[in-house]
Order: C-alpha cells, then structure tokens, then sequence
C-alpha cells in the first residue's frame, strides 16, 4: 500500500505544502509511522493519526459524485443520504462508499433542499419546488400516499418553496417554507392539517427563509431563521404557538451567524450550527453561549465554500456537505474548540 503523507497530520502547514518533514519528525518517530503503515498493510486507508478533516466525494454527474449536494440525512442504518442540485438521492457508507440511488419524481422546475427521517424510518423529502414531502423507503421505493402538499399557495396544506420536515414525539409533522409568504405548518401524524404560524418578517415568531428545523427533549421547535441570522425557538405542542426565544445576531463573531442553514441538537445542552455565509460549524450551548467554532472559506481541509447541511454519528463525527466545493467532509466534534479569537468565518 502506497504511503500518503497528506493523510496524517504530522506536518506544519509549509511543511505539508512542501512535502518536507517537521522538524521534529525525527528518525524515531519515522520508524513509528513505518511500523504502522506496516501493520496495517492491505487495508484500503489507514485511520490512526488520519487527519482532522477526511474529505470524499468531487464535482461530477456519476454515482459517487455531486453538483452542490445540500441535503443529508444519517439513517437508522447509520448510512448517509444525500441529495445534489440533479435531483439525486445517494446513498453512501460513513466512508464514503456509494451503496445506491434515485431520482425524484420531477426536477425541471427546482430541486430538494431538506431530508430527514420520519419515526417510521420513512425518508423524508422537502421537495422544494414541487411544494410537497415525499416519503420514500431507504432503498428508493417512493411512498406516493404518504405525500404532503402537492398545491402552490397560501392556504392550510399549502405551501411556498418548502425547505424541512420533522416529527415531534407524537408523531407531528412541522415543515417550513419560504417564499411569498414564510412559515411554519404543524400537521397531526397522519397529515392532516392543524396549525401555522410565521410571516414575512423579523419580527419574533416572523421569518426570512426558515431553512432547517429540530425538535428538542421538550418537543419545542428549533427553526434556522436564515435570512434573519438567527435561531428561533417555538412551544408548538397546544392550540396556540408559544415564542421561547431567539438566538444570535448577524455577525461574524463567537455566538453571531450568517445564513445559519442547518442546525443539530445534542446532549449536554448543546446546539451546533451551520453557516452558509459565514463558512464553518460553531458549537453553542442553548443559551447562545459559544463552546467554538471550525473552518473558514477555502478548498483545503477544514475550509468550506458555502457549506449547506451536516450530520453527526454515534461516533460524535460531523458529516458536512461542503457544498460548492461539491464535497463531504468528515471530522470528529472534538475539533470545534473553545474559540481563540480568531474570526474563522466570513471574508
């Protein structure tokens, strides 16, 4: 098995550029990693020392490649399923490795934007133009009775450019749009109509492009207002929609946003968010106090163009659709430090 430096990290950003050691990469420490190329000879790719960002995918129309990937969902299978500006559903292993995929029934008129998967282990596609969620099977069987929407308009069970779904614990379905009019529809587990709320605004409780939704341990909802740089939070759960609060500001600082377009909950009271504008994932807790912040613009690793959506696995790894770089990367959380200072967004 060939020897690919630029998998480890045991070079300084000139050093690795160059191709010359650091130099404290002594002879010990050359006989070190030989050894472990040695012990793992035959293996397709090495992952001890990997480096912090391992980067898959590259521009194109074949399986296996995207034009602008900006949907992804992690599947109870733990498998990963990714939707491009072509329509495709992809279907790839944690490493990368294209398993299947399909296409939408219709894309002339725009592509998806939103995929999440429903308590039934149904895929859940925000079919963005067509102004509907189709449901699908992991393996592509699509579900045609359990669509919602289908009608452009303002009316209950209607929608403008419809961006996510999920599902509370009682099986509810909460789908934002945009467009005309911008807001949020609450829908009972077996699609029928119950509730909206929103508006063209910035206003609390108004939106600018709601991009991405989550649903907390309370089942409130948590809505990445995007064109307004913010995160809202909603009591949805009675008759009546309750604001709970609002998050961030527009800005290139700890614990500011820009285009904040996907949004992940974890335990511990913590938030991660990601920034269309602002080129990189921070870490917050739910107060909107910043833990840290990763990437900046560019083509290397760690550096995005205008990342649209991630996911995180069982092994506390982001999956990031980098996606005008037309890629995925993945690196473990841990990388999302305490911020230094440093604005490592915007430009």
């Amino acid at each position: 098995m060939e020897f690919d430096r630029s998998k480890y990290w045991i070079t300084t950003n000139n050093s690795a550029r160059s191709g010359r050691p650091c130099g404290w990469f002594s002879a010990f420490a050359r006989l070190v990693v030989l050894g472990i190329v040695i012990m793992f000879s035959g293996c397709e790719r090495i992952d001890v020392h990997e480096s912090p960002a391992y980067i898959w995918g590259k521009r194109g129309i074949d399986d296996g490649q995207f034009q602008t990937p900006r949907a992804i969902a992690i599947g109870p299978d733990q498998l990963l399923y990714i939707v491009d500006k072509l329509g495709r559903i992809q279907v790839f292993d944690q490493d990368g490795k294209f398993l299947r995929g399909w296409r939408t029934p219709a894309t002339d008129l725009g592509k998806p934007c939103g995929l999440t998967f429903s308590h039934d282990r149904l895929l859940m596609v925000a079919d963005t133009h067509y102004f509907r969620i189709l449901f699908y099977t992991p393996t592509g069987e699509l579900i045609t009775e359990r669509t919602i929407g289908g009608v452009n308009g303002r009316g209950p069970g209607e929608f403008g450019f419809v961006t996510d779904v999920v599902q509370d614990s009682r099986g509810n379905y909460y789908v934002s749009e945009y467009g005309d009019y911008d807001r949020i529809q609450k829908f009972s587990p077996t699609g029928e109509f119950l509730l909206e709320w929103g508006g063209h605004g910035e206003e609390p409780g108004e939106f600018l492009r709601p991009q991405s939704l989550a649903i907390d341990e309370n089942d409130h909802l948590w809505v990445a207002d995007a064109a307004n740089h913010r995160i809202q939070v909603f009591d949805a759960t009675g008759t009546e929609v309750k604001f709970v609060t609002s998050l961030g500001r527009h800005g290139v600082g700890a614990g500011e946003f820009r285009y904040p377009y996907s949004i992940w909950l974890a335990e511990g009271d913590v938030i991660y968010v990601l920034e269309h504008g602002n080129h990189r994932i921070q870490k917050l807790r739910r107060d909107g106090t910043s833990l840290g912040q990763f990437g900046r613009p560019g083509k290397g690793q760690g550096e995005f163009h205008q990342p649209w959506a991630f996911v995180i696995d069982e092994d506390q790894r982001v999956h990031l659709l980098d996606s005008y770089n037309h890629r995925v990367q993945r690196f473990p959380t841990s990388l999302i430090q305490e911020s230094d200072g440093e604005i490592r967004g915007g430009r």
